[in-house]
């Protein structure tokens, strides 16, 4: 009970004192001693591509002394905010983790500490007149993946490419449809078979719809999600991986990967919070290849395989996207089959 009653107050104390501009708290944390404790809360397991991101930036800076760095997997919905609580509550001064699925829980709990920085993967946009600690990022890599798409594109024999994604939202429709106009650069002709399976990590279930679009005469996958490349690897067809690289894994099968650097996104906002300048911001910009958040994975197995006018058609547009002077079209909406 007595906890209780200290949660209660503390939290009275802090909504009282919410509309204290919070540049006046945060500097706090830029004098305190040491590294910056920072919490992680991941609803899926670590090894899962986009979260395996994450964790491979933070256990970095960590490695660098920048935070301290604990983290909570596979971490329910309905459990999301009593974990964030609990790490608040614990003194963690920063708190990073995805709220795709309990937004206003997340937003919720950084309203009730506002002397902690929240860096939190989210679908919408900042508000700093509700939530000035909540800052938003999200793997804006449709620059890598237009890129994945150009050697795809030319890969394909069949002109016929499978692609198995998770759900239909932004963050996965953009690099589909990247991907997509970056197949069309070198394959005008091509068509793609698209599926989402309802889940962000069923490899089973992955590999059950790849392998139906391999029998529909598919003979590339991109594989937004595990499981599909085991699927082309069963059936001896090519893929292209997703946000991180799998080729060691799967040496003959994947030619090409689009990856996601999360150091970029989170090294601003530690630097921001050392300069007592963190705020509610939108940190999706630090996942373009521009500021170093996303790149072409090297061919390497393939190297020899890929026509050479083809890398150096992807070497050409690498360098435009870095240069400023071609952009890579972000498209939300919801790919289809064609």
């Amino acid at each position: 009970m007595a906890n209780n009653i200290f949660a209660l107050n503390r939290r009275t104390l802090l909504r009282a004192g919410a509309a204290l501009p919070l540049a006046g708290m945060l500097p706090q944390l830029a004098r305190a001693e040491g590294p910056i404790k920072t919490a992680a809360i991941y609803t899926v397991p670590v090894e899962q591509q986009w979260v395996s991101r994450i964790h491979k930036a933070a256990t970095t800076a960590k490695e660098r002394g920048d935070i301290e760095y604990v983290f909570s997997e596979k971490v329910s919905n309905t459990d999301y905010e009593r974990v964030m609580r609990e790490y608040c509550e614990a003194g963690h001064q920063l708190i990073v983790g995805e709220a795709f699925a309990v937004e206003d829980a997340a937003r919720a709990v950084a309203k009730d500490y506002p002397d902690r920085a929240f860096l939190i993967g989210s679908s919408f946009k900042p508000d700093a007149a509700a939530n000035p600690n909540f800052a938003v990022f999200d793997n804006y890599i449709q620059d890598a993946s237009y890129l994945s798409g150009i050697v795809a594109g030319a890969m394909t024999k069949s002109g016929k490419i499978g692609m198995v994604g998770g759900y239909p939202i932004p963050e996965v429709n953009r690099l589909m449809n990247a991907f997509m106009a970056g197949v069309k650069e070198t394959r005008k002709d091509a068509s793609f078979l698209v599926a989402f399976i309802g889940s962000w990590f069923d490899p089973p279930k992955a590999k059950e719809t790849a392998l139906a679009q391999i029998d529909a005469g598919a003979d590339l996958l991109y594989a937004e999600r595990f499981g599909v490349s085991d699927a082309a690897k069963e059936k001896g067809v090519l893929a292209v991986g997703n946000v991180i690289d799998t080729q060691a894994d799967y040496p003959d099968t994947v030619v090409a990967s689009a990856l996601w650097h999360f150091e970029p996104t989170l090294d601003a906002a530690i630097a921001a919070i050392k300069g007592g300048a963190f705020k509610a911001d939108d940190y999706g910009q630090y996942s373009f290849m521009g500021k170093g958040g996303c790149s072409l994975a090297p061919l390497g197995t393939f190297d020899s395989k890929v026509p050479g006018d083809v890398k150096k058609l992807v070497a050409e547009k690498e360098a435009a996207i870095k240069a400023g002077s071609f952009t890579v079209a972000i498209d939300d909406n919801e790919p289809k089959s064609s």
